[in-house]
């Protein structure tokens, strides 16, 4: 399939605005730990929560938020975790959500944002835009409570499955290739890594 085919399927498939999708499905960002991927993801977490002490926001670690996520989620047993990453962390990594289904932790959420490129890298689309499907791929890791929001109308559901609290479960968000807030984030990684420490011990 030519390139420009793929955009054209893309834009097809991709049509909310993360902006606005994110926030409407995560509800309040205070009931969650959350762990942020890198990129759009960093952006939407960090305009949400403006960076309070329950957000932890990647750079540079591409593919980790699942893998961290689930360890906080272990270490942690009594309080809701919540990963938030895109569709080419979760392609790199994927992996990941066979151990997360393996290991079944109840309190983890997955939210993956799902706009079928590599916003990290200059756009280039991933293979979601094309012939892979995360929430199949996450379903069939071992996720069973999974779902994949297309419309306003899965806001609902979607925010729901992702405050359950007996089975992990995972949110297939597809929105389309429109910028992430405009959020300039907090680099320091030392400073925000003490700052989510102090708040997991308080």
């Amino acid at each position: 399939m030519a390139i420009t085919e793929l955009k054209t399927k893309q834009s097809n498939m991709f049509s909310l605005d993360r902006c606005t999708a994110v926030p409407s499905i995560i509800g309040d960002p205070s009931e969650f730990l959350i762990i942020a991927g890198l990129s759009g993801t960093a952006k939407d977490i960090g305009q949400l929560t403006d960076e309070s002490p329950n957000a932890f926001l990647l750079g540079g670690a591409m593919g980790a938020a699942v893998t961290m996520a689930l360890g906080l989620a272990l270490s942690q047993p009594n309080r809701k975790v919540l990963a938030v990453f895109g569709d080419g962390e979760c392609l790199m990594n994927s992996s990941s959500l066979s151990t997360v289904g393996f290991v079944q932790p109840s309190n983890l959420s997955l939210l993956c944002v799902d706009n079928g490129t590599y916003g990290e890298t200059g756009n280039q689309l991933t293979h979601t835009a094309n012939n892979a499907d995360l929430e199949i791929i996450a379903n069939g890791s071992g996720i069973e409570k999974t779902m994949t929001v297309t419309s306003e109308a899965d806001y609902e559901a979607a925010s729901n499955l992702l405050h359950d609290q007996t089975a992990p479960t995972f949110v297939l968000l597809s929105v389309h290739q429109g910028d992430p807030p405009n959020y300039r984030r907090n680099f320091d990684a030392v400073e925000r890594k003490t700052i989510f420490r102090r708040h997991l011990l308080s």
